[in-house]
């Protein structure tokens, strides 16, 4: 397909009022490190051969991003390099910007007279706020492309959904129009003069001011091949078990592409119509049709109108009163953030899922639930049990600092794209979860065994 076919134009948004200029065009990547199956890359392509310019990508490394530890850094610098070497083979340069983006992107536009910029779409407030003060310092056209998404956030509804009901009709009346297959990214116009530095990806990870106590995994390979390879494999051999099995964590029913979804090293567009085209069942398609398309841009909805998605305030205002109504209750177990860090609580179930999030950096969907429940029902306050299973998810999770970890957290303490269920103490209203309800859908005694077996060594 040819680069300037499939590229949906309500993709694409302006974040100013410039106009394109001559001069490079730059794509400034950033949530979708990824070469192939990016709309943003494709729309800078596309410009860059409209206005006959040369296409450079742009990667804006701030000192600190969250609190992310090197765990995070260490797997996407591993993906970032496979991507600059499928750039470079392209005849795109890229080149690595160190420091605060609201800076160093409107310097690097002015230095190199750029014509446009072309970045990636993120609803979270830290990055919106870059490309705010960057797209207003620009003196040329300033775009942003929803490469993440099926449906771009801002076309699938103008306002905060209440749940899953209320988004699932709009993302379906648009899923037919969106989800196409990619053309492939070419340059046409890159003169051979056109060149970067290799980036020196291990001189910028000393430069960093990171946490290095929560070390790398080395259960999954970063990188965009990987994923595809993950993504291959779940589909041979693995999804025809997913709507029966993926509340097992004992089962290896899911598809475990959520670090590389996270991190954009794989498309969900492209994963959902690979899936849509194959046999699969129909069954076993919706389920995962629900929870990579319906569940995800929920969540990117969520965040990206709602400014305080992050903290106990953003969550409804039923949710909130009924949990600040039973604030004062009782507490059978109450755990400092180290003791809940450290796994030391007295349920050898919750520890498990713990000690599962800071060995591999992964927790299984059905347990995070749990997880975070109980983080509610043993903290003094629910503000504080909050504010510590984003920090333990942000911190230890490949696929922390991202809407569906903001919005799983929110939804397990939170109420949030749920209803008001029985009242109980501690959780109000709040949907309740328990070890037994846990020991009805899978063996509870095997994953605690195979996860205390994973965490023979220990980062404590």
């Amino acid at each position: 397909m040819n680069v300037d076919q499939g590229i949906d134009q309500r993709r694409a948004r302006r974040l100013n009022l410039r106009q394109d200029q001559k001069g490079p065009v730059i794509y400034w990547m950033s949530r979708d490190q990824r070469f192939q199956n990016n709309w943003a890359l494709l729309f800078a392509c596309r410009k860059a051969r409209q206005l006959q310019q040369p296409l450079e990508v742009v990667f804006t490394l701030a000192p600190s991003f969250l609190g992310a530890p090197l765990r995070h850094y260490d797997f996407m610098f591993k993906g970032l390099a496979e991507a600059e070497t499928s750039l470079r083979n392209a005849g795109i340069p890229m080149t690595v910007l160190f420091g605060n983006p609201e800076e160093t992107m409107p310097d690097f536009v002015q230095k190199r007279r750029v014509g446009l910029v072309v970045s990636d779409f993120s609803p979270l407030k830290l990055v919106r706020q870059w490309k705010r003060a960057a797209a207003a310092e620009a003196p040329c056209a300033f775009y942003e492309v929803d490469a993440h998404n099926i449906v771009p956030c801002w076309l699938a509804s103008p306002k905060q959904e209440y749940a899953a009901r209320t988004i699932r009709p709009r993302l379906d009346a648009l899923r037919r129009s969106f989800l196409t297959p990619f053309p492939e990214p070419v340059a046409f116009c890159q003169p051979a003069s056109l060149s970067a530095p290799p980036v020196n990806w291990d001189e910028l990870l000393s430069l960093l001011d990171t946490d290095h106590s929560v070390r790398p995994v080395s259960g999954i390979t970063p990188g965009e091949a990987a994923a595809e390879q993950r993504w291959r494999s779940f589909l041979a051999e693995t999804i025809e078990r997913y709507d029966d099995y993926r509340n097992d964590p004992n089962a290896g029913a899911v598809s475990g592409l959520s670090p590389y979804l996270h991190f954009g090293q794989i498309s969900a567009q492209h994963v959902a119509f690979e899936a849509s085209q194959s046999l699969v069942s129909q069954s076993n398609l919706n389920a995962f049709i629900e929870e990579l398309f319906i569940r995800r841009e929920l969540s990117d909805n969520y965040c990206f109108y709602n400014e305080q998605y992050d903290t106990f305030d953003g969550l409804p205002a039923w949710a909130k009163t009924t949990l600040m109504e039973h604030a004062e209750d009782h507490r059978d177990y109450i755990y400092t953030p180290e003791q809940f860090e450290k796994a030391q609580t007295h349920d050898l179930l919750w520890n498990a899922a713990q000690l599962s999030l800071v060995e591999t950096g992964l927790i299984h969907g059905y347990m995070r639930m749990y997880w975070a429940k109980k983080i509610l029902e043993w903290s003094p306050t629910p503000m504080a049990a909050f504010d510590i299973a984003v920090m333990l998810n942000d911190r230890y999770a490949l696929d922390g600092r991202d809407p569906n970890g903001y919005v799983g957290v929110a939804w397990s303490i939170g109420g949030l794209h749920d209803r008001p269920w029985s009242e109980r103490p501690v959780y109000g209203k709040i949907r309740y979860m328990n070890a037994s309800g846990c020991a009805r859908k899978f063996d509870v005694s095997r994953y605690i065994s195979t996860m205390n077996r994973i965490s023979q060594t220990t980062l404590f």
